[in-house]
């Protein structure tokens, strides 16, 4: 009689130990970490099986996330939706409200304005913004509003929580910081052009860059800016940190290597051949940077000299920020195929024609890498059981 006690004990330290590992493999965010570095840390087979497939019905340009065994992805027609991760089954679905915007497509019905904020999953919440400049939180079990938030401007930026708050940036040219708990708003920070990328956390900074071309270190308990850095020009992306180093893509055809914290530049990298945009985010390791440009080239940078390693062709651009898996970067480009390169030498080791451009970026977590295309369909893969 006294084992009992003791096998309920171990199957309780069992199971805890099983939803740790698990909630460790999750992909809870854009770029799947609050220093958004684009690092799995889960595995994938060495050829990813399509395992199932979503119809959503129109562009999805959100990246997913991935949680609990469920799929978070916003759509174009203004719905997100939740699927199981084991299936692609709606879990249940919940939409914007219909837009205050003038439209001039006729319509016997108001559209709702588009989700292309990437969904951020914190506790029991799903966070994420919407065209018409609003930003919402939603319950994970039902997708029943918990609290809005009004902007004046679009809000493509998605979420990245630091304790008990919320930070995310606004067409508005402002980055805001709300209470997780009921959305009021405790801080924004003027910018002098719109916020696209999603901050970066880091210690206790906010690292955001975006259209006025600076990089910005702002403190997440008060709002007041520490440092900030002239990139040389606008940037659409999310800036990858490790410590005081933080590396992001500009529109004005360079990757910029930053000393955030010291305020100054340490290279800037270019391609020699082609000069296009960087609006993909970059993924970083200690060894490397990976990011794709619109010169349709995945790049590998050296992140301590700013030199090239090596570079992929795809055959179209590549505005999806790249994810590494072990010892491979998966990435999709507007080809329509989604590219799995070795990231040592920059081999392509396997691909998959979607049939429509992906400027999503991939989510990866649980085992399965989710990815949806401006065609509407969410794609599923992995080992196929």
């Amino acid at each position: 009689m006294t084992k009992l006690p003791a096998l309920r004990l171990y199957f309780a330290v069992q199971l805890l130990v099983a939803a740790t590992q698990l909630h460790a493999q999750s992909w809870p965010m854009f770029r799947g970490n609050p220093q958004q570095t684009g690092i799995a840390s889960c595995t994938l087979p060495e050829k990813p099986t399509l395992l199932w497939q979503f119809k959503a019905g129109e562009a999805i340009v959100s990246t997913a996330a991935i949680s609990d065994h469920m799929v978070y992805v916003g759509c174009d027609n203004g719905t997100l939706y939740a699927l199981h991760l084991a299936d692609g089954k709606v879990k249940w679905q919940t939409h914007t409200s219909p837009s205050t915007q003038p439209s001039s497509a006729p319509s016997t019905q108001p559209s709702r304005p588009s989700i292309q904020s990437s969904p951020t999953v914190s506790g029991d919440l799903v966070l994420f913004g919407d065209q018409d400049g609003v930003f919402h939180s939603v319950a994970r079990a039902d997708g029943l509003p918990r609290w809005t938030f009004q902007t004046n401007g679009e809000v493509i930026s998605s979420a990245n929580c630091w304790k008990d708050r919320v930070v995310f940036g606004s067409y508005d040219n402002h980055l805001y910081c709300l209470k997780l708990a009921d959305g009021a708003l405790l801080w924004k920070f003027e910018t002098e052009g719109r916020v696209h990328g999603t901050p970066a956390i880091a210690g206790d900074k906010a690292l955001v860059s975006g259209c006025d071309g600076k990089l910005r270190a702002i403190g997440l308990l008060d709002g007041k800016q520490a440092s900030e850095v002239d990139l040389g020009g606008y940037s659409g992306a999310s800036a990858a940190v490790s410590g005081h180093t933080a590396f992001v893509g500009t529109f004005t055809n360079q990757v910029v290597g930053v000393d955030w914290a010291a305020g100054k530049i340490l290279w800037n990298y270019e391609n020699p051949d082609r000069q296009f945009p960087f609006y993909s985010s970059a993924a970083l390791t200690d060894q490397r940077v990976f990011i794709g440009g619109r010169d349709k080239t995945l790049h590998a940078i050296d992140p301590k000299s700013g030199k090239a390693v090596w570079a992929f062709r795809a055959k179209g651009r590549i505005d999806s920020s790249p994810v590494v898996v072990g010892s491979r970067v998966f990435v999709g480009s507007t080809d329509g195929l989604l590219y799995a390169v070795d990231a040592a030498d920059g081999r392509g080791s396997w691909q998959y024609d979607a049939g429509s451009p992906i400027s999503a970026s991939p989510a990866v977590g649980e085992g399965r890498l989710v990815v949806g295309t401006e065609d509407g369909v969410v794609f599923c893969f992995g080992e196929k059981k």
